[in-house]
């Protein structure tokens, strides 16, 4: 396909003019121009055409059918006097991408009359009528002067402004009575500007590694460059890149990488209009893939062709983020600074300036290479500096070449780097600007791999560079005295804890093998104990950070998909931490790089599991891992505590002990004392009447519901109760079975909440009504839910695999599940069970970004493991049928 654009083939005006001044109706004629214009961009941006031609191109063709179209509806509706179509905004700015807005403005001399409006608006319905999408404003000159005074966006928009037709004197009017010597002089317009990035940085969380980034307005971003331009035109009276070049404000290089990631964004961003039909400026999973293709890339073993589009886009942006940072840094030393520079000498190769740090020489990184390390501690030691002076940014990035084997070597180095981790504060924020500056992936070849480096799931939601960043971040915050309240185990245990830049060292390193194949786990540990020994740590110490490192999913996979009740189980975890200082550790980086994949995994469910696993393993860490559990002891410790909690005025002791008497020793030990007592009180006492029993309360602390089901034993009853919680749209993240003598079943079950979720008393009793009433009358069809299915779970598909092996004790089977996340999904696998009689014991639900990674506790119908082949067979077979191809209802 041609990469040539000829603008007579986009539209031969002067044809189409005549055509259209002469027709009886214009509209399909105006239509019909601006679909084949449309096509050939298309084609031209399918062929590779230049970004730059595709957006100028654009802007001409909707330039001219304006111009046409102006003129017709001057001709045919009188009262244009004193009147101009001006382009505002990015159209104004020539910069018109398949599906922007065309931001107009119809500026009026004086006031607007009844025949300004109605021309106005037959302009507008005109254009809406052929095709354009139009946003517009109709004003006279004190109207705009007086709005722009006012608003930021509104002088910004005005400042892009150009004449397209009529009046031509009106818009260098409009010009002049806006500039900065008349409203918005250049300190007060740049300070709110900044102040405005700021806050639309804070919106995406400071980060624009996002796995759906906004190419517009994300950091790093298209927004990021228009902010150099806007500040450039309020400054200089002319905007433009290469204004930037010729007064030095911008290198040539700059200029070139600042032009080459723009039309890398503008390619981009054409091609999500394109593919959504309407303006997208995000980058969503429903295009990645296809606009991966589009750019050219393959899939290659380990490294899929989106993810190759994605790194190449936060690298891109990495790199806009740092020329932005330097611009208005310069922006703000030639604007903002008032009389003479204030120089502080801090050692021979560095000074402060006006609050910025600085090189001596330009000469210091190549003479004394150690100082591109010297210099973040510099910033990490006098957290009152402002940051690095944009001329000392520029020679750190010429000078990146210098950090190379012979550096990483340097004593000097290594000694810097590790005083780093060693400093009592501020270790985020340099770690994140030694990596914006590109020094920390210069200095850890490592990492620099992972720089930009996309997970392609919905569990991780950043790059592995800025989740890295994350976890150091949220290990630190545990330590910073005004968050303690945010995890009080987690803060009290980091206060006491012995050689804490361990700890930061592993949170840097934990998932530095990330996409080189194999388990990642397991390299980094290699990697992890070589780069400690580089750095001189003890090999005690360098064993220790690497131990972290290959065990950093130990506690959470443990605590999420093991029976964590189970003396077993905690015996197990507990000799593979060994000790209390390894243990404390290992919760700390588990708590962090949990809360550090995305804002939205950490809940206080995982929370509450991790705090039980760590409580219990401390436990047994100081009984001795040798000391055998006495199980009789430990079922009446429990029991006297359900007695003390027990409402003492109302306590019928012999009726507890009475219910107590039916369940099994198993119930006691898989339950904490309060929830055992919560049940007692509400199922001792329960009539045939009432049969089922549904009870439900609300948790703060987890912030969660408890249900607790009492009814007689059905093959049934778990997929019935399951598909009830499915119609009431609620999810289940635990769920238990246990049986009562009497021929009863107690089902108990955990559901999470959100804060819109109502848990008044009232709300509750109205739920627990509802649920009995389903329950009641099952739906066969439960399992075919109404809730919609994200967006997002449609792009990662995920083959249902199911694994079946028998409990080390002997006395039931554990049933691994992994699949794609959908509703109605516990109803659906205990449907599965049923057609392969199995009975359930518990389920545990887990849930990663799109997949699900649950583990179910099963027998056969004479309670025991389940070993039959066949039954074995069918348990795989159904499972994976329901799940995968749900057409197949017959087992």
């Amino acid at each position: 396909m041609s990469a040539r654009l000829n603008r007579k083939d986009l539209l031969d005006v002067e044809t189409f003019r005549s055509a259209a001044l002469a027709a009886e109706n214009p509209i399909p004629l105006f239509k019909e121009a601006l679909g084949n214009g449309r096509d050939l961009l298309h084609e031209f941006h399918l062929g590779g055409g230049a970004p730059a031609v595709e957006v100028t191109q654009h802007t001409w063709l909707v330039d001219k059918l304006l111009e046409v179209a102006w003129e017709i509806a001057v001709r045919d509706h009188p009262g244009r006097d004193g009147a101009a179509l001006i382009a505002v905004g990015g159209y104004g700015r020539a910069e018109l991408h398949p599906y922007s807005d065309i931001d107009l403005l119809l500026l009026l001399e004086n006031r607007a009359n009844k025949e300004t409006t109605a021309f106005a608006e037959h302009l507008v319905r005109f254009l809406w009528d052929i095709g354009l999408e139009v946003g517009h404003s109709v004003r006279n000159l004190k109207q705009c002067v007086s709005e722009a005074r006012d608003d930021l966006t509104v002088v910004t928009n005005l400042m892009e402004s150009r004449h397209l037709c009529g009046d031509a004197d009106l818009h260098p009017q409009l010009v002049a009575r806006i500039g900065p010597h008349r409203i918005w002089p250049v300190r007060r317009y740049f300070a709110e500007k900044f102040r405005e990035q700021q806050s639309r940085y804070s919106r995406f969380e400071d980060t624009a590694y996002n796995l759906e980034p906004h190419v517009k307005e994300g950091p790093g971003g298209l927004r990021d460059i228009q902010m150099i331009l806007w500040v450039t035109q309020r400054y200089f009276g002319a905007g433009g890149f290469r204004e930037l070049v010729e007064r030095g404000f911008l290198t040539q290089d700059e200029y070139r990488s600042l032009l080459r990631s723009r039309n890398f964004l503008w390619r981009l961003r054409a091609s999500l209009h394109w593919l959504a039909g309407r303006r997208e400026d995000r980058l969503l999973f429903d295009y990645q893939r296809e606009i991966a293709q589009e750019f050219g890339y393959l899939d290659k073993p380990g490294n899929l062709a989106v993810e190759q589009l994605m790194k190449r886009y936060y690298r891109t942006i990495k790199e806009l983020h740092l020329l932005n940072e330097i611009l208005l840094q310069h922006f703000q030393e030639a604007i903002l600074k008032r009389g003479r520079s204030k120089s502080v000498l801090i050692n021979r190769r560095f000074r402060t300036v006006d609050g910025f740090l600085e090189v001596i020489s330009e000469r210091v990184f190549e003479r004394r290479p150690f100082a591109l390390l010297e210099m973040f501690l510099i910033l990490q030691q006098n957290p009152e500096l402002k940051g690095v002076r944009a001329q000392t940014i520029r020679l750190v990035r010429a000078n990146l070449h210098r950090i190379n084997a012979e550096f990483r070597r340097d004593l000097r180095c290594t000694s810097l780097f590790m005083e780093i981790f060693r400093h009592s504060s501020g270790l985020t924020h340099t770690l994140r600007t030694m990596n914006n500056y590109g020094v920390l992936g210069a200095y850890l070849p490592e990492f620099g791999r992972v720089v930009g480096q996309m997970q392609h799931d919905l569990f991780h939601v950043y790059t592995v560079d800025a989740h890295l960043l994350f976890v150091v971040r949220n290990l630190r915050r545990f330590a910073v005295q005004k968050h303690h309240h945010e995890f009080p185990l987690a803060s009290e245990i980091i206060s006491n804890l012995f050689k804490p830049f361990r700890l930061y060292l592993a949170g840097l390193l934990h998932d530095i093998a990330k996409g080189r194949g194999g388990d990642h786990s397991e390299l980094g540990e290699k990697d992890a104990y070589r780069i400690c020994k580089h750095h001189d740590l003890s090999d005690y110490d360098a064993r220790f950070v690497a131990w972290l490192v290959r065990n950093h999913l130990l506690m959470s996979w443990t605590a999420q998909k093991q029976d964590i009740t189970d003396p077993d189980v905690i015996n197990r975890f507990a000799s593979q931490v060994g000790d209390q200082e390894h243990l404390d550790n290992l919760y700390l980086l588990t708590v962090a790089d949990i809360r550090g994949t995305s804002p939205h995994v950490w809940n206080t469910w995982k929370g509450q599991l991790l705090y039980d696993l760590y409580r219990a393993t401390r436990r047994a860490l100081q009984l001795g891992l040798n000391e055998p559990v006495n199980l009789d002891q430990q079922i009446r410790d429990i029991k006297r505590d359900v007695m003390h909690i027990m409402p003492q005025s109302s306590l019928n002791k012999k009726g507890v002990e009475t219910f107590w008497e039916q369940l099994e020793s198993d119930y006691f030990v898989r339950n904490d004392p309060d929830t055992i007592g919560w049940h007692s009180e509400a199922l001792m006492n329960a009539r045939a009447s009432e049969i089922p029993i549904v009870e439900v309360r609300h948790l703060a602390r987890l912030e969660a519901l408890q249900f607790v089901v009492l009814a007689p034993y059905s093959g049934q009853l778990f997929a019935n109760v399951a598909g009830a919680f499915e119609r009431l749209r609620l999810s289940i993240a635990d769920a238990r079975v246990h049986r009562l003598d009497s021929g009863m079943v107690l089902l108990a079950f955990l559901v999470l909440i959100d804060k819109n979720t109502e848990t008044r008393a009232s709300a509750l009793q109205l739920l627990a009504r509802s649920l009995r009433s389903k329950i009641l009358k099952p739906d066969g069809n439960a399992a075919h839910s109404t809730r919609r299915v994200p967006r997002a779970l449609k792009h990662f598909p995920t083959p249902t695999k199911v694994s079946i092996e028998t409990h080390p004790s002997g006395n039931y089977s554990i049933m691994e599940l992994v699949t794609r996340d959908r509703p109605g999904l516990l109803h659906v696998v205990a449907t599965g069970l049923i057609d392969c009689k199995v009975e359930l014991i518990s389920a545990r639900v887990s849930t990663f970004g799109e997949r699900v990674e649950d583990i179910f506790l099963i027998t056969n119908r004479d309670d025991e493991p389940v070993t039959d082949e066949q039954q074995l067979h069918c348990i795989e077979h159904r499972i994976v049928d329901l799940l995968d191809n749900p057409e197949k209802k017959s087992a």
